[in-house]
């Protein structure tokens, strides 16, 4: 571990002797101060523009460009990668972004090369640059860093991973065709954020990621004092973020001055040089100043006197870059005042030319919410099972577990694809090799042992153990994602996914949408679902899907069998979007839905449903757990009264089959939604709430709806089935439509 420290008392860098300024020539001086000042410059004509009504927000990072200007020339754009925080606009011009593009975000016309008008100014993407898409949640960019650096050292492990399947009328559908890799093999990734973000729980959870697997991370907090009103020594125990982090090993620390790009950089480099050696990841404390309010939503005059605000002016880094070029002999006052001239002109051309820019197209809006290059729901993904002999003896292929097939579907697309990584908590078969390796155990393979065996046959490089961090699984996996990879990641209880709900939410779902198709994070996200487990209770036991289908961008998948489980995970691995696929936990070794495994290609398309029972006199449309129990019940009202019921097993749930909805409704005119999720607010609402609207005239009865109680589900086996949906609660239910 190194640590270097730079009071950030003292002055700009000045060594007369030697005039060497870190490594930094002349020319790089005039050229900092030039991209410094335009930093400046634009903050103030957005500043302008907001307070003429012709911008909609503005989000300055004036008092950081001495640390974003030496960032963006200690490292390299478009060879190392950048996940940058909003007040990052001199590291972003440094790299090689223009003007022009910051002032289009601004106005959100459709040019925005960030966002084509999707996001608000000061969040930066630019692909070429491999300036990587940036939200508005502080600190969930930190942990698709460290995702990204993952991917980068992995690929220069394995670079035949890199290649693109050849394409020909013969090949499915498959994410690599429109996903390229780069990678160099020293590259370096950069994160920066503010003071304030490492009070987030992500942001310790990624610098333990980096530290234990000596990742070339680049952590850089740029600390003004102020989380918007909220002080240091409010946020951070002991007021120094620098001390708190010191005790994580293989780390390279730096203390700097980030009013000072020369010292900046001197760190920078520095860091840059511990990372690309392979030694770890490193932090760089960066001390800076706020001379602006947080935003122009924001009158830092309401928390800070004037006596403060006049100290931080006094360490401005423009004005004392300034002075150091002058007092150093590198400009005369005429060559500050030709530089400065010259950014004026220019900044304004590219504001008039950014206001006669035109806006987004309003019917572009549902454009990139998904994949436009891969559909998932499209016939390129239905195809036929093929099942040989797999017995002993040759003669009945044998039917096997939904767990059994998941396990088997995830090999044999391991071992199609290298890009396929897996990794969870207690995924992998023994986290201490040397176990396996004198077989001095079995192996685990997951709680379920659904990933029993990978770790063995493909290696830990591809199937591997994650901290007790969900965020952290996700956000990683959506790093991973977007450079190449096909992280397929399981969080162990759908009960435990919430910790990374910001992750799913606010990035890997949005990336595409808010990048304007610039970037994607095609993840698979594997959890155990549900109840009817006698003895699983509140946190074991829960549903909650409706939460998940109300998110754009992510599609969510159901299965009920072990059949459908191998076509549906086949073809959420091969698509280009994130999926959410739910498994359910009563239904991985249930004697109900077994199969014989259907071979390497067999997929089915996401929003297709099948129709298990067919019927003429009432609809039952239901998912997972509860396609057997309805089953069970269509079955005895048939037997017992003759009522033909046709049970449709939706399986995807996000798309949803309408068109089989539609077509059996019409057919049989009444119409039953089970589910089991609570009954208030879940997802069979909407199923019944889109029926009543659009096939209203069609129905013959009210369309019921038969779920659990609004309630907890219980560690008493009465009580669960008091709480959850029953076979005889669907026959009842039946029974009363049918009767209607």
């Amino acid at each position: 571990m190194a640590t270097t420290k730079t009071d950030p008392k003292l002055s700009i860098t000045s060594n007369k002797k030697s005039r060497s300024y870190e490594g930094l020539t002349r020319e790089q001086l005039i050229e900092a101060y030039r991209i410094m000042y335009t930093s400046r410059r634009i903050d103030d004509r957005e500043i302008m523009l907001k307070r003429q009504q012709k911008i909609y927000f503005q989000m300055s990072g004036a008092g950081h460009e001495g640390i974003g200007v030496a960032a963006g020339m200690a490292l390299k754009a478009g060879y190392d990668w950048f996940y940058p925080y909003y007040r990052d606009r001199a590291l972003c011009l440094a790299l090689g972004a223009k003007p022009l593009d910051m002032f289009l975000q601004a106005v959100g016309a459709a040019d925005d090369p960030s966002s084509g008008g999707r996001q608000m100014p000061s969040h930066w993407g630019y692909k070429q640059l491999n300036i990587v898409t940036q939200s508005s949640p502080t600190g969930s960019q930190i942990l698709q860093a460290v995702g990204c650096a993952e991917a980068g050292r992995y690929f220069t492990r394995h670079p035949k991973a890199a290649d693109v399947p050849a394409t020909n009328n013969q090949n499915r559908p498959d994410y690599r065709q429109v996903k390229d890799v780069s990678f160099k093999g020293d590259e370096v990734t950069y994160v920066s954020l503010g003071d304030g973000t490492t009070s987030e729980g992500e942001f310790w959870e990624a610098m333990n990621a980096a530290a234990l697997n000596k990742l070339p991370v680049i952590f850089v907090v740029q600390d003004n004092g102020y989380a918007i009103s909220v002080p240091v020594e409010v946020q951070t125990a002991g007021g120094s973020i620098s001390r708190l982090v010191s005790g994580f090993p293989n780390f390279h620390f730096e203390e700097v001055d980030g009013t000072d790009p020369v010292a900046s950089y001197g760190a920078l480099q520095r860091a840059a040089q511990y990372c690309r050696e392979g030694h770890g990841p490193a932090f760089v404390h960066a001390h800076v100043i706020r001379p602006y309010s947080h935003s122009l939503s924001d009158d830092e005059r309401l928390y800070r006197p004037d006596a403060e605000r006049e100290r931080d002016a006094a360490r401005d880094p423009v004005s004392r870059t300034q002075m150091f070029l002058l007092r150093e002999g590198v400009l005369d006052e005429k060559g500050i005042n030709d530089l400065e001239k010259k950014v004026e002109e220019e900044l304004q051309i590219a504001v008039d030319q950014a206001l006669a820019a035109l806006p987004p197209a309003p019917e572009s809006v549902l454009q990139y919410v998904y994949s436009p290059d891969i559909d998932p729901a499209s016939a390129a993904f239905d195809s036929e099972a093929v099942v040989g002999p797999d017995s002993a003896d040759g003669k009945k292929p044998v039917a096997k577990t939904m767990a059994d097939l998941i396990n088997v579907t995830l090999r044999d697309e391991m071992k199609r694809d290298e890009r396929l990584v897996i990794f969870g908590e207690d995924v992998a078969d023994c986290s201490r090799e040397e176990y396996l390796k004198r077989k001095l155990v079995k192996g685990k393979g997951g709680v379920f042992k659904l990933t029993f065996g990978l770790q063995n046959e493909f290696g830990t490089d591809r199937v591997f153990n994650s901290p007790l961090a969900e965020a952290a699984i996700v956000g990683r996996a959506t790093g991973m994602a977007t450079r190449g990879l096909k992280p397929v990641v399981e969080i162990q209880f759908f009960d435990y996914i919430w910790p990374a709900m910001m992750q799913i939410r606010d990035e890997l779902s949005v990336i595409r949408w808010r990048s304007n198709n610039a970037f994607s994070c095609p993840v698979v996200i594997r959890v155990a679902i549900g109840g009817y487990l006698t003895g699983g209770a509140i946190y074991h036991s829960q549903c909650g899907e409706s939460v998940f289908t109300h998110i754009p961008g992510l599609r969510v998948v159901f299965p009920s069998n072990a059949l459908d489980a191998a076509g549906l995970l086949r073809t959420a691995i091969r698509c280009d979007d994130p999926v959410l696929f739910l498994e359910h936990k009563r239904l991985y070794r249930e004697t109900f839905g077994r199969a014989p495994y259907p071979g390497t290609e067999y997929m089915i398309p996401f929003g297709k449903a099948k129709i298990v029972n067919p019927g003429t006199d009432l609809t039952v449309i239901t998912y997972g757990a509860v396609v057997p129990r309805a089953l069970q019940a269509a079955q005895k009202i048939e037997r017992e009264h003759g009522v033909k019921v046709e049970l449709i097993d939706l399986r995807c749930l996000n798309p949803f089959d309408w068109e089989t909805i539609a077509a059996s409704v019409e057919k049989t005119n009444r119409v039953l939604v089970a589910y089991e999720d609570t009954l208030s607010w879940g997802y069979g609402a909407e199923i019944a709430a889109r029926i009543a609207d659009q096939l209203f005239d069609k129905l013959d009865a009210p369309v019921r709806r038969v779920a659990a109680a609004d309630t907890f589900v219980a560690y008493q086996p009465i009580l669960e089935d008091a709480i959850l949906p029953q076979a005889n609660d669907l026959f009842r239910a039946m029974k009363e439509l049918a009767e209607y």
